[in-house]
């Protein structure tokens, strides 16, 4: 429920400390450096700071926009960057005991302004308690039940955010009488904006909509009163996964790491397949059902979620700086902004270190667009390739190329895991196969070749896939087969983000039915394979197989469009800007 303001923070890690001797620690621009003296350690050279600026001259600047508070990527394009100016302390990077009590990660300080309003410097704010609904004309009923008080009561505060409160509670009287409940109680007196107050409904309609899955957090009911919100949940009394991580000396073994994991990914791809981003994904937002050590993880905290159509793209800033995306930075993004924040927690469950550091949230933002995480540093080189390689394709800077939260559940290190794995059905699978049907016979030729050179690690997902679309004896699916898979899984938040209406760009399948061979082609990333050590092997088999028989199922016409701006022949880079979906036009302009 934190947010954050955007100067620099002297608590802008979580509750961390270095071990000794001092280990290298990242630098705003994703170098390593050795730790300075404490006299020093703000200061920077003549020669550093002149790189440093010549680099971030480079990097193109977000627009601004007139009913958004400014970008926080600005503060480190501005002379008045934090980044800039000497830190009044140097959080550290690793977790470590002894540590204070747990404190959420700062969020993005777009949020505060967009939550709680800005205040001018020489206004003076509002005491609480104050008409300021009066004062604003907002309108802050919200249309719950006003009987909390007949039905819960309400016992001690257990945590605290920046917009509100939770209290443990228990029902008075009926079947449940005497059962523990966690109430997040919102105070309406913080709800100074119309966007505030549209955050707090938003919550509560994807709380309901959201039903059905062992690790997302039960909801009760939304109550009201004169003075505040009351959203009635589960009580989880096991404490956060951070804790957790913190008590086990900062970091999880690769086999405990991997439950942990299927259980994170399990339920974010559950509510992508809804149609809902959480945008605030990270330790502190999941908890144990229980003290015990197997006990069930929940995912809770959805005050920044919000739903998202298939082809949407969001643009508003928010988050936690430490597992913000880099194309939320950049305002245009989805759900595998979720993944990327998935690959930081990972990162820090296997090492006990967070990919991305620096003294300030401006340094933070800037490691996060322009370092890479390093794999080089104890204890990386002693673990599985497999576990280094899901990381890796987790905190893939190209959305594009980032694996889903269900593909990774089909990766290799996931799959090694004891536990049983069922992968979900997955979005992207349907948005894949509409690009394919819009595509011309001449790509749909390139990408059945392509789909020929797949490992067998690679078909596993498809094979998954395809099975949950429950094919007929002759396997092969149809519309029907996509539409009855999506109602099986559906909940009311499929409805509001209305993912079936998507369903009508594959009107063509209709009328025809589609072979699992067909389906590899039509489900397959091609941004995604691109991102493999060996998708040079991959495109080259593929061009090999298109050169031998695929031109016999195009139409002369299109191959004459591509042939025409070349030397006769489709050359391997044609091929690959094809598979991209390039038209010979756009190629053309290329050359």
């Amino acid at each position: 429920m934190g947010l954050c303001t955007s100067k620099p923070s002297t608590d802008r890690s979580i509750h961390v400390s270095y071990p000794q001797p001092d280990p290298p620690v990242v630098d705003g621009g994703g170098g390593e450096r050795p730790e300075a003296s404490s006299a020093d350690e703000s200061l920077t050279s003549d020669d550093q700071r002149t790189k440093e600026r010549a680099e971030l001259e480079n990097v193109k600047k977000s627009p601004f926009f007139p009913f958004y508070s400014p970008s926080p990527a600005h503060y480190f394009f501005s002379k008045k960057s934090p980044a800039r100016s000497p830190a009044p302390s140097t959080p550290k990077r690793f977790f470590k005991r002894p540590f204070p009590p747990p404190s959420p990660a700062k969020h993005i300080r777009a949020v505060l302004a967009r939550r709680h309003g800005s205040v001018k410097p020489n206004e003076a704010s509002i005491p609480e308690g104050s008409e300021v609904e009066g004062m604003a004309g907002l309108d802050k009923s919200f249309g719950f039940s006003k009987h909390f008080g007949n039905k819960y009561e309400l016992g001690d505060e257990v945590g605290r955010g920046h917009f509100g409160y939770t209290c443990a509670a228990k029902f008075k009287k009926g079947e449940l009488k005497g059962q523990q409940v966690a109430v997040k109680v919102i105070p309406k007196v913080k709800m100074t904006t119309a966007i505030a107050i549209e955050d707090v409904r938003r919550e509560v309609k994807i709380l309901r909509a959201l039903t059905g899955h062992n690790n997302l957090v039960q909801f009760y009911d939304a109550y009201e009163d004169s003075d505040n919100v009351y959203i009635v949940m589960e009580l989880c009394e096991g404490g956060e996964l951070l804790d957790r991580i913190l008590s086990r000396g900062g970091k999880y073994s690769e086999e405990d790491a991997k439950t942990v994991m299927i259980q994170i990914l399990n339920v974010v791809a559950f509510c992508h397949l809804q149609g809902v981003v959480h945008r605030d994904l990270k330790p502190e937002n999941f908890l144990f059902t229980s003290k015990d050590e197997d006990s069930q993880l929940k995912a809770i905290d959805f005050g920044l979620s919000d739903f998202v159509k298939p082809d949407e793209r969001l643009n508003d800033i928010v988050g936690s700086a430490y597992y913000v995306a880099p194309e939320v930075l950049h305002r245009s993004y989805g759900t595998e902004a979720d993944v990327w924040s998935i690959g930081v927690i990972a990162y820090i469950l296997l090492c006990g270190s967070r990919p991305f550091w620096a003294r300030t949230e401006s340094g933070i933002f800037r490691a996060v667009l322009k370092a890479d995480p390093s794999f080089d540093e104890a204890p990386w080189p002693s673990m599985s390739p497999e576990a280094r390689d899901f990381v890796k394709r987790l905190l893939n800077k190209d959305p594009r190329k980032r694996i889903t939260a269900a593909q990774a559940l089909s990766h290799p290190w996931i799959k090694s895991s004891n536990d049983v794995i069922k992968v979900p059905l997955d979005i992207i699978v349907f948005k894949l196969m509409k690009a394919y049907m819009r595509s011309s016979s001449l790509r749909k030729a390139a990408l059945r070749a392509l789909s020929k050179t797949l490992t067998v690690d690679e078909l596993f997902f498809l094979k998954e896939q395809f099975a949950l679309l429950e094919p007929n004896k002759n396997g092969t699916i149809s519309l029907d087969n996509i539409k009855s898979a999506l109602m099986k899984h559906a909940t009311d938040a499929m409805k509001e983000s209305r993912i079936p209406d998507f369903l009508a760009s594959l009107n063509a399948l209709q009328y025809r039915r589609m072979d699992f061979e067909e389906f590899c082609a039509a489900a397959l990333s091609v941004h995604q394979l691109e991102a493999l050590d060996r998708w040079e092997q991959h495109a080259r088999c593929a061009y090999e197989l298109f050169d031998k028989d695929g031109n016999r199922a195009i139409m002369i016409e299109e191959l004459a469009s591509w042939l025409r701006h070349t030397d006769g022949k489709l050359s391997f880079l044609g091929f690959v800007k094809l598979l991209h979906g390039v038209s010979s036009r756009t190629f053309a302009k290329a050359q």
